[in-house]
């Protein structure tokens, strides 16, 4: 007997509830979206009202052109939209939203009322609808424009409402949305309550002003202006002078045709610019705005439209780095040579038959060799009585030349090229990097033995032989996991010391770093930091832990932001332990850092004190070995 068929039509209800999931992930999604929508009806001023960081409530309020009661229950059908009506449309659009899912997805997962009332009329409408079903419409009073209010968010999917972190993180993902929206739409006014506190009060103005109003006034002048107009695109917007790039913090939006996007193709672009200006780990501001015909980009390929796909993509790259460095050469951001200098060394015409004189003393008896003899001889007699083998002199190399004369220019260069002959001969000998004091140690991630003697690799990497071949450890990390078992052991004592700045520094936020700090402000007090809020999103640094007293504050404190805005909701055992991780990556050495060979030695022997010698804090490998075998196949392959 043939089975009965098993393919089945999903109810709507069941259906909005999937596209919610794509749609809807948070309550800043559920902002972005009536927000989008508000300024698609022509809302020249929009109010954001949160409850309890949205979970209570979220209420959009605008002004715009409003809706017909018909209209209005329409608009809670799935793909019921004004904004298309054919597929061509997608190439044109000039519109926020366009596929009719978004009223239709918020209302499958919470309880929603709609008040609407279209411009000129006298009388408005009222519609309920919880979980999908339409529960009441009815005329009211009410004034011209939408007033959306969304209740309860993810009361009909309570296991995406139990993935909610707390409430100082999604607010601080509502605010971060919220200012991407204000800063693509500068022609409208916006104002953002939250639990009856105003964080922002935003008027029209041009986007200079609209950046100062949300991230400080002093952002205005870390910023020049970027302009540049092409058959294929308009470039316009502001990026960030190289002198206050960041490592954490720093504010990157791309905006196309008004709409946010995010490109990492074209980040790489504006970084590729900064290169030679800011160090790797630092990141530069930039607010771009790219115009560009609708018809030569996609922005249908993401269920919350954040990616975009343009169809002149190389182009678009070349021409926006020529404007960046355009505007960085404008403001002679990478810097100018100087040479009115006083007291400046005169540089001489070019002259072919002059012939150049060097002074040197010469002992023409000495022979640099011998020294190398002697200790190769020291070494293999058990080097009794003698000097420690790592100790060559280069200074000894040339400290004999006693007498002045002058020189001509090959004899200088045969004096040089015995210099290099006496170096390369005990390189390769070893004997400048053999120490009898440092003794062969074993190490605690695997075994291998450790033979003291430390090969520095572009101020990064600290290489060393092994039983096993060859070892490398990553410099920096390695600091970070030393100093992060420090800080967690100092937690553990309560013995965190705090610094007491000479001059406070301040530091200005935008407003959800500002809610993320306020938030873990007792933590950082018994991590050994002295804040203080200033208002305005401005805090006073008075003090800093004893161990970062080397550390920039401000850096340090960003640093910590966004890593525990990255976290979520932790215990607070946990986030010590990120605000310790945070606090150790900000500290440790830097490739700009140049360690001492005994200050290497320390390190690498902190490090196998270590309880995880392998790994950083947050996963990432310390310590690798490379075989014999791999070195081999590596080298004849």
């Amino acid at each position: 007997m043939a089975a009965s068929d098993i393919i089945k039509l999903l109810p709507d209800s069941v259906a909005n509830q999937i596209a919610a999931g794509e749609v809807i992930q948070r309550p800043a999604s559920v902002v972005k979206e009536l927000v989008e929508n508000a300024i698609d009806a022509g809302a020249t001023a929009v109010s954001i009202i949160i409850k309890d960081a949205g979970r209570t409530l979220i209420q959009v309020i605008d002004n715009g052109s409003g809706m017909s009661p018909t209209d209005a229950r329409m608009a809670f059908e799935r793909h019921a939209t004004s904004k298309i009506a054919a597929a061509d449309d997608l190439y044109s659009l000039h519109t926020m939203g366009f596929r009719g899912e978004a009223l239709a997805s918020i209302a499958a997962v919470a309880q929603v009322e709609l008040r609407t009332m279209r411009q000129g009329e006298s009388i408005g409408c009222r519609i309920e609808v919880a979980g999908s079903k339409m529960e009441n419409q009815e005329p009211c009073a009410c004034v011209p424009g939408t007033n959306m209010m969304v209740k309860n968010l993810f009361a009909y999917q309570p296991a995406r409402r139990k993935f909610l972190k707390k409430d100082t993180v999604e607010l601080g993902h509502i605010v971060h949305e919220f200012e991407r929206l204000a800063l693509v739409n500068t022609n409208v006014d916006f104002t953002l309550i939250h639990n009856d506190v105003t964080l922002h009060k935003l008027l029209s103005g041009s986007l200079r002003q609209r950046i100062g109003e949300l991230f400080g006034k002093s952002m205005e002048k870390q910023i020049i202006p970027l302009a540049t107009e092409t058959s294929i695109v308009r470039i316009s917007g502001y990026v960030g002078l190289p002198q206050f790039a960041k490592r954490r913090g720093s504010h990157q939006y791309f905006f196309v045709n008004g709409r946010n996007m995010r490109h990492p193709y074209f980040h790489r672009a504006v970084m590729s610019c900064f290169e030679p200006l800011i160090a790797g780990d630092m990141q530069p501001s930039y607010f771009i705005n790219l115009e560009v015909a609708p018809e030569r980009i996609d922005v249908n390929i993401h269920p919350q439209k954040h990616e975009i796909k343009f169809e002149d993509e190389q182009a678009i790259w070349q021409i926006l780095v020529a404007a960046i460095k355009e505007a960085l050469g404008k403001t002679n951001a990478a810097g100018a040579i100087d040479f009115n200098v006083e007291n400046a060394p005169e540089i001489p015409a070019f002259n072919p038959d002059f012939h150049a004189k060097a002074v040197l003393d010469v002992d023409d008896s000495y022979n640099p060799f011998d020294n190398v003899t002697k200790r190769q001889n020291e070494m293999h007699s058990g080097n009794a009585g003698g000097k420690s083998p790592s100790s060559v002199d280069w200074d000894s190399l040339s400290g004999n030349f006693r007498r002045e004369r002058s020189a001509s220019l090959e004899e200088v260069r045969s004096a040089l090229n015995i210099m290099e002959q006496a170096q390369e001969t005990v390189r390769q000998l070893g004997l400048d990097e053999i120490s009898e004091t440092e003794p062969s140690r074993q190490s605690d991630a695997g075994g291998e033995g450790i033979s003291g003697s430390y090969i520095t690799v572009a101020n990064r990497y600290i290489a060393t032989p092994v039983r096993e071949g060859m070892m490398l450890i990553d410099r920096h990390r390695a600091h970070v996991r030393v100093l992060y078992e420090r800080i967690m052991s100092c937690i553990a004592d309560g013995a965190i010391a705090t610094q007491r700045m000479i001059f406070p520094e301040t530091v200005n936020l935008s407003a959800s770093e500002d809610i993320i700090l306020s938030s873990i402000c007792d933590s950082l007090e018994r991590l050994g930091f002295d804040i203080a809020p200033l208002g305005d999103n401005i805090w006073a640094i008075n003090g800093m832990p004893s161990a970062l007293s080397s550390s920039s504050p401000a850096e340090t404190l960003t640093d910590i932001i966004s890593r525990v805005a990255q976290t979520g909701e932790l215990p607070d055992t946990d986030l010590f332990a990120t605000i310790a991780s945070a606090m150790a990556r900000n500290a440790a050495v830097t490739a700009s850092n140049h360690l001492t060979e005994s200050e290497t030695d320390i390190l690498v022997a902190d490090l196998f004190k270590t309880s995880s010698p392998n790994y950083t804090p947050d996963g990432q490998p310390i310590v690798i070995t490379i075989g014999i075998d791999e070195i081999s196949r590596l080298l004849n392959q």
